[in-house]
């Protein structure tokens, strides 16, 4: 009777999936610090220390926040929604270079995903953008596409296409970055307008998180002349310590039941146990295999 078995590595099998989980928050809830979730106002003007500040969880320059969101989401976009052309110039025989200066499109602004990108984004002075910024201990590893809701009665409800796209019904006002948890406002919206949108109270932000999960599975087999014995008290015949079984269980035929099968690392400590659902009887002419899944 073999009381521990050695798994290999080809008894092992881990396997990546994705999970879900939805959030949904209303009014002031969602800009808690508990909870983190911060509506910014960007404006294109000149950065001043200690005005024209902005935040609800921290507070930070509109300046500063209408340039950052433009280098790292927008810069590819800023001379066409569907993508910057490249700039070319020439060198004269006078050695003088003729042409366009400027930005070159060679950023990766966070694409969600191969599609024909169609970004918009405010220029003119003192022109506005709206980011609700969502921590990442809250949506995980992305935002799952085409769940992420906005809903601000008497202004207007936001949702995206699944595409990157933030939507006020067919038409489009800004971008979201699920990856980031960004979603950008870069249109004045159909209702509102965007300071509206970002000093609402009564407001709803709702999305689902995505995170990857391991699942470990162990395939545990075992032959017709292993575990052969029952640890069963009432098969013992006489006093409990006694380890003598009746008669009609050591014959060749007895096959026991398998209720519980416990996984031991290699000092032969017991790290997990794994419950079948009801007893499997082991079989005395081919190999039993019992499979046992982790999630972690």
């Amino acid at each position: 009777m073999s009381v521990f078995k050695s798994l290999t590595t080809s008894d092992v099998l881990i396997t990546p999936f994705k999970v879900n989980k939805s959030f949904s928050f209303n009014g002031d809830d969602f800009i808690s610090p508990n909870i983190g979730i911060d509506r910014l106002y960007g404006t294109n003007q000149p950065y001043i220390s200690g005005s024209n500040e902005t935040g609800y969880i921290k507070t930070q320059s509109q300046a500063l926040v209408y340039n950052s969101v433009k280098q790292l989401y927008y810069t590819n976009y800023l001379r066409g929604e569907n993508g910057s052309p490249v700039l070319t110039s020439s060198i004269g025989v006078d050695g003088v270079r003729t042409g366009q200066d400027g930005i070159q499109p060679m950023y990766d602004n966070f694409l969600s995903n191969t599609l024909k990108a169609n970004r918009y984004f405010p220029t003119g002075s003192q022109e506005h953008i709206a980011v609700f910024s969502i921590p990442s201990n809250i949506f995980g590893e992305y935002i799952k596409p085409g769940t992420f809701l906005i809903d601000a009665p008497s202004i207007g409800t936001y949702t995206d296409n699944s595409e990157g796209e933030l939507m006020s019904g067919s038409s489009k006002v800004g971008d979201i970055i699920y990856s980031q948890g960004m979603a950008i406002f870069t249109k004045t919206t159909p209702v509102g307008n965007i300071a509206n949108l970002i000093n609402a109270s009564n407001i709803t932000c709702s999305f689902q998180s995505t995170t990857t999960i391991y699942e470990s599975q162990y395939k545990c087999t075992f032959s017709p002349n292993e575990y052969t014995y029952t640890q069963n008290p009432s098969a013992i015949s006489g006093s409990a310590n006694s380890g003598i079984v009746y008669d009609f269980l050591t014959g060749s035929y007895f096959q026991p039941y398998v209720t519980t099968v416990g996984l031991y690392n290699n000092a032969n400590q017991l790290v997990a146990v794994g419950k079948l659902p009801q007893p499997l009887q082991s079989s005395n002419v081919t190999d039993t295999t019992i499979l046992i899944n982790l999630d972690l």
